[in-house]
Order: structure tokens, then C-alpha cells, then sequence
């Protein structure tokens, strides 16, 4: 089973760049790099079970087992030390990133309460795209009676495109709802 964002992309997005942008090769045409997902959990130090239920949630999310995130300083104002579990993230390649991708476009951001697209402000100047989202509540998988607490997370759309105005009529070809 192939991903239908993926043939989207190869039969419709992909000529319609090269012929809106001028590419000379296939290569050069921007495409989906990687899907990051992030769950930064500060009062993770304090209760290590909240890092182990994100993990949960968050594998059920992506479909993909999450690496736990360890603060690479101290900080005496956080209490924070260096070495403490502060998070979680997965990084989505191939199918595994366009069925995400899918599910976050399609079932996910609809059930966002108020939802009247995504800002355009989230490029970081190279390309990619970062969504924040309050609460993991939007995903179907996740069961509202085993929450113990409303988590956010960030997710990024990693793209190769070599501009923001590349990567955001890629996303646009590729029906990211933007705001209007």
C-alpha cells in the first residue's frame, strides 16, 4: 500500500513545480525531507512517568517508537541538570511520513476547535515548516479517558526546498490548510 500523499505528490505536485518554477532536473524539484514530531515535557524532571505516558501517546500518534530528549545543560532557574529526560521526539521518513502526514492534514488539524488555518509565519527561512499544536487530543488514537495531562507538540515538515516561497507553494500543492 502506497501512501496516497506520495503518488500525489510524484503525478501531480512534482510537474506542476517543475512547470511553475523552471527546475531543469528532477532533483531540484523540493519534496518531503523528514516529519519531526516533538513533545518538549519540562516537568518531566520531576515525574519521569510523565515522559513514559508521552511515549505512549506519542508512538501511537506517529506509529514509531519516540527517542527521549535529554537536556544538554544545566539550568539552576529551571532546576534543571544536564543529563535530565526533558522530552521526546520522532523523526518520520518515506511511507511512514506521508501516512502521518495524511492523517495530520485530513483527520487531525479539521478537529482543531476554531481551526481557520495554519499561519504562514512557521517557515524558518530554509524551507521547512513548524506547526505547534496545543494538545494531542486532535489525534484519534489517543483514548480522552487514559489522559492524565494535555500535552503540546510540535510538529516539522523538513522540506528540500531551497526558499520559504518554494516550500510553501509545495505544501499548498500538497494541501497543508494555510490561512487565507
Amino acid at each position: 500500500m502506497t501512501a496516497r500523499y506520495k503518488e500525489k505528490y510524484l503525478d501531480e505536485v512534482k510537474p506542476a513545480m517543475v512547470k511553475e518554477f523552471g527546475y531543469t532536473t528532477q532533483m531540484a524539484v523540493p519534496r518531503f525531507d523528514k516529519i519531526v514530531v516533538n513533545m518538549g515535557l519540562g516537568e518531566g524532571t520531576a515525574n519521569p512517568k510523565v515522559i513514559e505516558n508521552a511515549q505512549k501517546e506519542m508512538a501511537l500518534i506517529t506509529g514509531q517508537a519516540p527517542m527521549v530528549r535529554k537536556a544538554r545543560k544545566s539550568i539552576a532557574a529551571f532546576k534543571l541538570r544536564a543529563g535530565m529526560e526533558i522530552g521526546c521526539a520522532v523523526t518520520l521518513h518515506r511511507e511512514k511520513m506521508f501516512e502521518f502526514y495524511d492523517r495530520l492534514v485530513n483527520v487531525a488539524l479539521p478537529r482543531v476547535r476554531d481551526f481557520r488555518g495554519a499561519h504562514t509565519k512557521g517557515f524558518d527561512g530554509r524551507g521547512n515548516y513548524t506547526l505547534g499544536l496545543r494538545d494531542q487530543l486532535i489525534f484519534p488514537e489517543i483514548d480522552y479517558s487514559k489522559i492524565d495531562k494535555l500535552k503540546g507538540l510540535s510538529v516539522t515538515i523538513v522540506t528540500t526546498a531551497r526558499t520559504d516561497e518554494e516550500a510553501h507553494r509545495l505544501l499548498q500543492m500538497m494541501d497543508f490548510p494555510f490561512r487565507h
